[in-house]
């Protein structure tokens, strides 16, 4: 049986003496997305530092198709495959969109068409207009492109977006959206972390529902499109079919 692209199994998390997650378990299957879900302070971002090695689990087993990763340094995760778009963007803003990429370019990918910058203008064509501007004179939708063109220069087995829709406007929200579809549809593993219930459920397969650092929902997203108790008492929102 081909191995899960990421998985956590049992994950127990600490902030100091403060317990955050408490036995996570999910797993990712190849080329689907998942969208982490639950409210601010369920222990989403807790998660991914724990995946890109950021904060070490105290218990628990993370892989990555089928390796074991839990405890290493960033930089090696890195480098073994999980690239992330971190929460508010993050970028240069000193260095220029072309910069940006070229700082980030990691091993070729062994598979498929490897990510370079010449692809990440062709996805992104806004990026091409502006490479040799400023990163922080961009737009925020600019830079959310930018963030994620950036982490894919790593080729990436897995991409990590940390709340790539929050302070966008509507519109912007929706080519993210699309953003996600096209590297679903080109084989890209995802785990997306996202307040935006309708965009998350939108491009996601499976969903995974924290609360106060429990899972408390793993499965298809479709079962979460009917379960209106599950989402008010889980998410906080009313769900507009």
């Amino acid at each position: 049986m081909a191995s899960d692209a990421l998985s956590l199994t049992n994950v127990h998390a600490f902030y100091g003496d403060s317990h955050i997650l408490h036995g996570v378990s999910f797993s990712l299957q190849p080329s689907g997305v998942l969208a982490l879900l639950g409210r601010n302070g369920a222990g989403k971002t807790t998660c991914i530092s724990a995946i890109i090695g950021f904060l070490k689990p105290r218990d628990g087993e993370i892989r990555l198709f089928g390796e074991s990763i839990e405890g290493l340094s960033p930089e090696r995760i890195s480098h073994l495959g999980i690239g992330l778009v971190p929460q508010g963007r993050r970028v240069f803003p000193s260095l220029t969109v072309r910069e940006n990429l070229i700082v980030a370019q990691q091993r070729e990918s062994a598979t498929g068409k490897p990510w370079n910058v010449e692809r990440i203008y062709s996805m992104f064509p806004r990026l091409r207009e502006r490479h040799a501007q400023y990163a922080g004179t961009l737009s925020g939708g600019e830079q959310q492109m930018l963030a994620i063109g950036r982490a894919l220069m790593g080729n990436p087995r897995v991409l990590l977006l940390d709340e790539p829709s929050e302070g966008l406007a509507p519109l912007i929200v929706a080519e993210v959206g699309r953003t996600i579809r096209r590297l679903k549809e080109e084989g890209q593993s995802i785990v997306l972390v996202e307040q935006n219930i309708q965009l998350a459920l939108d491009v996601a397969d499976q969903a995974v529902i924290l609360n106060t650092g429990r899972c408390v929902f793993a499965g298809n997203t479709s079962d979460i499109l009917n379960n209106e108790d599950l989402i008010a008492q889980n998410l906080g929102v009313v769900h507009a079919h």
